[in-house]
């Protein structure tokens, strides 16, 4: 069900009917475009959009090969053949022949193709069939340019024959009397023959119209010219006129032949004209796919909205002109989430992303492809309601709000599980205080119905509301609050601020006015303002910070590859040098072996003489002093950790066995150790580590020591709970001195315990003394390191960022 009857022409949705009835080449393309129709069949809708995105993909990747031209419709010409004896003009034969022959290139291109790769349209495809014998029989009686053949009958043949035999005479006497006429100056050397009433005339001045003897069959708009034709022709015109009328006659008779010839096919000629019809449409719907880059998501039955970067169709082609992007929309809408409250300031995006649900819904649901990226999920809905614009009538005496309550009337009264519906400036239109209490009890029964939606308001009891209710969630149209710029972009999760304060200032409104506003407006509206101007600001520094964490986390991860490979390569070399050193350590000992052996066998042999020993032996002395020599190494220096007695704990400061590096004991579970070595945390087993003294820890490291990590439990402090509640974000815009300082030192000390590098002080611009105050204090830290001012879009002068040592 669709409500109101309206809903295209709200939605844009005419207008793409427009755009699709120009991409079509034929009327019967143009009237399935004013044929589609909003369906809530799954398989249908799954087919239509399947086959569109075929043709997409055909239209992308065929090179020339897929049909473009006569898409004409031949039906009413088929209509006329139905009667037996009507005769169909060349025209439409000519016009069926060119029909015909485009539906046997699509059957043929699709028959041509793998199996399986265009399964939907070959579907389509598939129950169509143009007899060859048909086209052929076409072929042989008109030919290409839509003429009748000379060899479509033998008498046809003959005739022709006849017809250029007599023009021929006709034309060799008509330019002999012409040459005669021009050397007697009856005429202009410039004259020709021409036709008058189908009858070859000589063109003769009036003056001499009487010394040529024929017949005049038509005279100049001036009268001085005068178009005979000599009597000497007369017969021979007769006779090419009497040929000209048994022409005629022939070709009638061919195409009555032909017709009947083709009669008994009519059905399923009928059927292949409404198939080229269809292949139209849907080629018109495939070039209107690649116009907005829209694609075939994944498509489910049921009611449910993930979108990724979905675009307004029509604002996406008026931008597309201009030069300019769209900004995309990304919404999700399930069962613990189906309905969104979207808030923020007018002007800032929000009609526009309710258009755009409701228009790429439709689409797809009327069978065309949509603009979103190819990993969203598309859902199912029987109903679609909307209301948006202003309904006021004076015919049915109904105001603006009378119009929007008609409306929720009759969405109450038929919304379910499978509906979505779409509200604009929810409430509106009555005093605000009853209008957004009507609008509360009106969201309640909608939420108990199950039915999915989009809500736009800038009642604050909605996003309460929504803030607490299941099922129900909040959304903002982002917002610049330095520039007091919309971005348009949609974040789910949060309500949005009004903005109407800060507008109003930059228009130009007096601050006087501007703070009596405030005034009666009371305190907990502007903080709730407030809040959700800060919040933007605040997600905005974290969003910077997290793209810096990022990218000292990839920078880690690449230095951690490169010293994983270097300590391979040590690893691989050390044992490449020890296996060198024991091959060789293997020659040197199986020389010395030979030459023992050697000395033994000659001391043998020369019988132990005295002399002859003494000098053997003093040979292999001097082998072991050069061969054996073992050579100095210097051994790099190496610090020593004295080991410190008791049990390692957590604070205690240790050593990892075997190596120069020290650490402190952040955690222990079991046997494991987590131990902070620099800004860098491991977990290493406790039989691996010995407890050093602090004062070893200190001089390896330069640290201070006790205080450096990160502590839990100290002097009775949660940090942990610390830690979750500390924002490092400071807000003392409008404090007193006193109260300021006070706030800073607070802050101060927190941020020192909980070990922050960076801080961000808002003290405002003003007249600069607040800020002044600051750094001055400020400056009596010594842990303060460096003091500079926001970045122009995130406050500029008006926050100080603190770098701390």
């Amino acid at each position: 069900m669709l409500y109101p009857q309206d809903l295209e022409q709200k939605l844009g949705f005419d207008r793409i009917r427009e755009q699709l009835s120009e991409l079509c080449l034929s009327p019967l393309g143009r009237a399935f475009v004013q044929k589609i129709r909003f369906s809530d069949n799954f398989a249908v809708i799954d087919k239509l959009t399947r086959q569109t995105a075929e043709m997409k993909a055909i239209l992308e990747e065929s090179t020339g090969e897929f049909p473009s031209q006569n898409y004409l419709d031949a039906t009413p010409a088929l209509d006329k053949m139905r009667v037996e004896g009507m005769v169909l003009s060349l025209d439409e034969f000519f016009d069926l022949k060119l029909s015909l022959r485009t539906i046997r290139q699509v059957l043929k291109f699709l028959a041509d193709q793998e199996e399986g790769r265009f399964p939907f349209l070959t579907e389509l495809a598939g129950n169509v069939k143009v007899e060859k014998s048909v086209s052929d029989a076409i072929d042989r009686i008109i030919d290409d340019r839509g003429q009748i053949r000379d060899n479509a009958s033998p008498e046809l043949a003959d005739i022709r024959r006849r017809l250029i035999s007599e023009a021929a005479g006709v034309r060799k006497k008509l330019d002999s009397m012409l040459k005669h006429a021009k050397s007697s100056g009856w005429v202009g050397d410039d004259v020709s023959l021409t036709v008058r009433n189908g009858r070859m005339v000589i063109p003769i001045s009036a003056e001499h119209k009487r010394k040529l003897k024929g017949f005049v069959h038509d005279e100049s708009s001036t009268g001085q010219t005068l178009f005979i034709e000599p009597a000497d022709v007369l017969d021979a015109n007769n006779e090419i006129k009497e040929l000209e009328y048994a022409e005629r006659r022939e070709i009638n008779r061919i195409l009555i032949q032909l017709a009947n010839q083709i009669r008994p096919h009519l059905p399923d000629l009928q059927k292949a004209c409404q198939f080229l019809g269809m292949v139209d449409f849907i080629r018109a719907k495939a070039k209107f796919a690649s116009l907005l880059g829209a694609v075939n998501p994944a498509f489910v039955n049921q009611p449910v909205i993930d979108w990724r970067m979905a675009r307004h169709p029509l604002l996406y082609l008026s931008f597309q002109k201009q030069g300019r992007k769209v900004v995309p929309l990304g919404i999700e809408l399930r069962q613990n989430q189906r309905i969104l409250v979207i808030s923020g300031p007018n002007a800032g995006g929000k009609s526009v992303a309710l258009k755009t649900i409701g228009l790429v819904q439709y689409m797809l649901q009327c069978g065309l492809l949509v603009p979103m990226r190819e990993d969203s999920t598309v859902g199912l809905f029987q109903n679609l309601f909307i209301d948006i614009g202003d309904e006021q009538s004076l015919d049915n005496d109904l105001s603006t709000y009378s119009s929007h309550l008609t409306n929720m009337r009759h969405f109450l009264q038929f919304a379910h599980k499978r509906t979505l519906f779409l509200i604009d400036e929810f409430g509106t239109g009555t005093e605000p205080s009853l209008g957004g209490a009507v609008a509360e009890a009106i969201l309640e029964d909608l939420t108990k119905s199950g039915a999915f939606g989009v809500i736009n308001t800038h009642y604050t009891n909605l996003k309460t509301y929504a803030d607490k209710t299941q099922g129900l969630v909040n959304g903002a149209m982002r917002y610049d609050g330095e520039h007091l710029e919309p971005l348009y972009q949609l974040e789910i999760g949060k309500p949005g601020s009004s903005f109407a304060f800060e507008i109003a200032t930059k228009i130009g409104l007096p601050k006087s006015v501007i703070e009596r506003a405030k005034g009666k407006l009371g305190t907990q509206q502007v903080n709730f303002e407030k809040l959700l101007k800060e919040l933007d600001i605040e997600k905005k520094v974290f969003s910077e910070k997290n793209i810096e964490i990022g990218i000292k986390e990839r920078k880690l991860a690449q230095q951690l590859v490169e010293t994983t490979a270097l300590q391979t390569r040590l690893d691989n070399d050390q044992k490449k040098i020890i296996n060198d050193a024991k091959q060789k350590a293997k020659q040197l000992l199986a020389t010395a072996n030979q030459r023992i052996e050697s000395t033994i066998r000659e001391i043998k042999e020369n019988k132990a003489e005295r002399d002859t020993t003494k000098q053997i032996r003093q040979e292999l002395e001097q082998f072991e002093k050069q061969e054996l020599k073992i050579e100095a190494v210097a051994e790099p220096e190496r610090e020593e950790f004295i080991p410190e007695g008791g049990e390692i704990a957590v604070g205690s400061f240790v050593r990892i066995k075997g190596q120069a590096t020290v650490g402190e004991v952040l955690a222990m579970k079991g046997k494991d150790v987590e131990i902070r070595i620099g800004d860098l945390k491991s977990n290493v087993k406790l039989n691996r580590l010995e407890k050093v003294s602090k004062k070893a820890f200190k001089e390896a490291t330069g640290e201070k020591g006790a205080g450096a990590g990160i502590r839990t439990g100290v002097g009775g402090i949660d940090i942990n709970e610390k830690m979750m509640n500390f924002s490092f974000n400071l807000d003392i815009r409008g404090k007193r001195g006193e109260e300021a300082i006070v706030e800073l030192d607070d802050f101060l000390s927190n941020a020192l315990m909980l070990g922050f590098n960076e801080l961000r002080i808002v003290h405002g611009k003003g007249d600069g003394i607040l800020r002044q105050l600051v750094r001055n204090h400020l400056k009596s830290y010594k842990q303060v390191g460096k003091m500079q001012d926001e970045h122009p879009d995130r406050g500029g002068a008006g926050v100080t960022i603190v770098q701390m040592r």
